[in-house]
């Protein structure tokens, strides 16, 4: 006891004076940021010593009969009502039976318990019926999405009192009731702290009767659902500068149930977000008056609505556009590839060329990911982790990945892609591309300072308590607590730094992989990973203190290699879990290269700009005796990967499941690619007959007798099939431009060419 007595006051107090002076204050909103959700995978990356066995041991995730039920019913029936291309080009909305059907069936009530008349759904379903609706249509996807994301709905069900679940709930599970949430002002985006929305306590009129209540004013901007929804989910700054309610003037960011209807309430407006026409719109509120009642939760939850959004938001970002992400990123799979083997140049597929084949492996290994770690992610989910930290992984790269697939179909398809009409099945998904990365957290600001800044206290740990320690009112109780928190930490890093040093200067061959597990070296080389991840958060965090949220570059780099640990663990866990299917073995390889190449660029960014140089070396020389390199995907790998996506086989169906290819349509753009594909295959040996014969017509080979009459009726349905794929839209000048017929010149007759041609001579 004396000599920890003696630790802390002659070596912790100085410490803790010291770092006291460096660590900013941490905000109430960076709080509330922080202590959302929950610590799951993330903290055990942090540690620098990942048990993958637990990993491994994550049940997957899995459908209800019930669940299946809805997937190949409702779903299903809702895809083959959409017509993508007549919502946003003719009718720039759901048509009425859309909307209709979505209330009938309850889509918008799918997280909704039972009890409440909700269909009471996982997240796994709930993350499957997105994902099915975005691949038939972004518009259709986005308004079931939003009912059962961040919204009145999620956080009455975590916050609301029971009151209001009773009144609320059952009319948002059966669509009488519209919802929307409404956070986004002009003044303030990501910054909810500069929020200027404002509602005053004070006494008004509330059917009839003199009440305590709030006086809103606000102006809401790229509010989904909001021109058409008729309860908002509000958040604004609450005061009280009479102090009715005792708490003080400035009660703090809140969030209230407002029915649109209301008095002072302006709605209806429409927002066009990249000619994507889900409803999206401003919302505006001038003198607004609601009694306490319809704050959400109550007067208790006065002050918490920052706290309420970053809770939801720790799951939500997790499951809806991961979803979308993996739609769209499976349409530009199943796609690009099918187009790849049917379209010829050169009388080869373009898929043939080394070219292509880069980009469309590229697109092979991006949706094998992106489902693979939104499988896993959901997973933890349904058990009961809500870890806000993985869910700003998944929103950062399964995004960014889904761009990335969208951009490359794009190169893949040329000409095709760019002309837009009924026949382009990719448009609408390039389109809508910013907005899944601008949505629910930029994507440059969750790079740059959410996934490490926030992990960095949340997961790491200790780093939380000793932050919490040194904001102690009580400075000896503080220092007591930073005194036990500092010496554990620093027995952390020791640990983490022997464990550096033996994985590095091993090569990543001395490290940890789970018992029986295929591909060793690949677990072995993410233990190496893990353990220099953690000694240079260290080190960084020690070197740097506070000043490392402005070092965003170096926050976004050891974000980076966090996210890559995840995300490639995700990868391993898959193809575990999946029965080790060897034709999907060069999809991991690829994948493992090409995530250990970006682990280690974000290593050497990393050394080559810590302001502290001394810690650059020592984790240079501890982790990386060698220098900091990777393999990376070879052009023969890359090859093998680039083939998956060109054969009609169970290996594509398993890549992209459950994605609509227009069945119920008559006519349908990828209906047609799958079935040119399927006839392309089929020909192929008779192709290679006529090439041997240095034969090219049709007619002509079967007019020699070089084939038959039914093998040329197949190579002219194939032919006739490719020809439809390959054909774009044109419509009549008129229909595309209103003052089109300024452009109309009159044709004139022979007579009246002869005579103008007379009249210069």
């Amino acid at each position: 006891m004396r000599l920890r007595t003696f630790r802390r006051d002659t070596i912790t107090r100085p410490v803790f004076k010291w770092a006291s002076r460096i660590m900013p204050p941490i905000s109430e909103t960076e709080r509330d940021a922080i202590e959302a959700g929950t610590v799951w995978w993330d903290g055990e990356l942090f540690t620098g010593d990942p048990d993958w066995r637990k990993l491994l041991a994550m049940p997957p995730a899995k459908l209800s009969a019930e669940e299946q039920d809805f997937m190949r019913g409702p779903v299903r029936e809702l895809c083959a009502m959409v017509d993508d291309w007549k919502i946003n080009w003719e009718q720039r909305d759901l048509p009425r039976e859309v909307w209709d059907f979505l209330r009938g069936k309850k889509f918008f009530g799918m997280i909704i318990p039972k009890k409440y008349g909700g269909l009471g759904f996982s997240n796994t379903a709930h993350s499957e019926v997105v994902r099915t609706v975005s691949s038939c249509s972004v518009v259709a996807g986005v308004t079931v999405m939003v009912p059962n994301s961040l919204g009145p709905s999620e956080l009455l069900m975590h916050f609301g009192t029971d009151e209001q679940r009773d009144y609320w709930l059952p009319r948002l599970a059966d669509g009488r009731e519209i919802p929307c949430f409404a956070l986004t002002s002009p003044d303030a985006g990501s910054d909810a702290a500069a929020m200027t929305d404002t509602g005053v306590v004070e006494y008004g009129e509330w059917e009839g009767e003199k009440v305590l209540g709030v006086r809103l004013n606000f102006h809401k901007r790229y509010i989904t659902l909001g021109p058409i929804a008729t309860v908002a989910g509000i958040a604004f700054k609450m005061y009280d500068p009479e102090n009715h309610l005792g708490r003080g003037k400035k009660l703090g960011i809140t969030v209230a149930l407002l029915p649109t209807s209301m008095p002072g309430v302006t709605h209806g407006e429409r927002h066009i977000p990249q000619f994507t026409h889900f409803q999206n719109g401003p919302l505006y509120g001038k003198d607004v008056f609601l009694p306490l009642d319809l704050i959400l939760g109550g007067e208790k939850q006065i002050g918490q609505g920052w706290k309420m959004l970053m809770t939801a938001l720790a799951a939500g970002r997790g499951i809806s556009l991961p979803a979308q992400s993996a739609a769209a990123a499976a349409i530009c799979a199943r796609s690009a590839g099918a187009y790849a083997r049917v379209r010829t140049q050169f009388d080869v597929p373009i898929g043939m060329f080394e070219g292509i084949r880069k980009p469309l492996a590229d697109i092979a290994a991006n949706i094998y990911q992106i489902d693979a770690a939104r499988r896993l992610t959901i997973a933890a989910l349904d058990e009961g982790h809500r870890p806000s930290v993985i869910s700003a992984i998944m929103k950062f790269h399964a995004t960014e990945r889904m761009r990335d697939s969208v951009g490359k179909a794009m190169d893949i398809h040329g000409g095709k892609a760019i002309i837009d009409g009924p026949r382009n099945y990719l448009a609408s998904q390039y389109r809508s591309v910013p907005i899944g990365i601008t949505v629910e957290g930029a994507n440059i600001l969750t790079r740059n300072l959410m996934i490490f800044g926030q992990g960095a206290v949340r997961s790491h740990p200790y780093m939380l308590k000793e932050i919490l320690a040194l904001s102690e009112q009580d400075g000896e109780k503080g220092l007591d607590t930073f005194d036990k928190m500092l010496w554990r930490h620093v027995g952390h890093a020791f640990a983490t730094l022997w464990r550096a040093f033996i994985r590095g200067w091993s090569g990543g061959r001395i490290g940890p992989a789970p018992d029986g597990a295929a591909m060793p070296g690949y677990w072995k080389q993410l233990s190496r990973h893990a353990a220099a991840f953690a000694l240079l958060a260290d080190l960084s965090l020690l070197t740097l203190g506070g000043a490392l949220k402005r070092k965003e570059m170096i926050s976004a780099r050891l974000g980076d290699i966090l996210s890559e640990l995840y995300l490639l663990g995700a990868v391993l866990k898959r193809f575990e879990a999946e029965g080790r299917h060897e034709e999907d073995r060069p999809i991991v390889d690829y994948l493992m290269r090409q995530g250990q190449g970006r682990i280690a660029a974000a290593f050497a960014g990393i050394l080559d700009n810590l302001p502290s140089r001394w810690a650059a070396f020592l984790a240079r020389l501890v982790a990386f005796p060698a220098g900091v390199s990777a393999p990376t995907p070879s052009d023969e790998l890359t090859s093998a990967v680039a083939e998956t996506l060109m054969k009609d086989s169970p290996q594509r169906d398993r890549l992209t499941p459950d994605i609509y290819l227009g069945e119920g349509h008559a006519e349908h753009p990828l209906k047609d690619l799958e079935r040119a594909l399927r006839h392309v295959i089929a020909v192929a040996p008779l192709e290679k007959k006529m090439r041997d014969m240095d034969v090219r017509d049709f007619e002509a080979a079967r007019d020699k007798g070089l084939i038959s009459e039914a093998e040329f009726a197949q190579l002219t349905e194939a032919k006739a099939a490719v020809d439809r794929v390959i054909a774009v839209d044109a419509f009549p000048m008129e229909e595309i431009s209103p003052i089109a017929t300024q452009h109309r010149r009159k044709k004139t007759t022979r007579d009246e060419r002869s005579a103008r041609s007379d009249a210069t001579q």
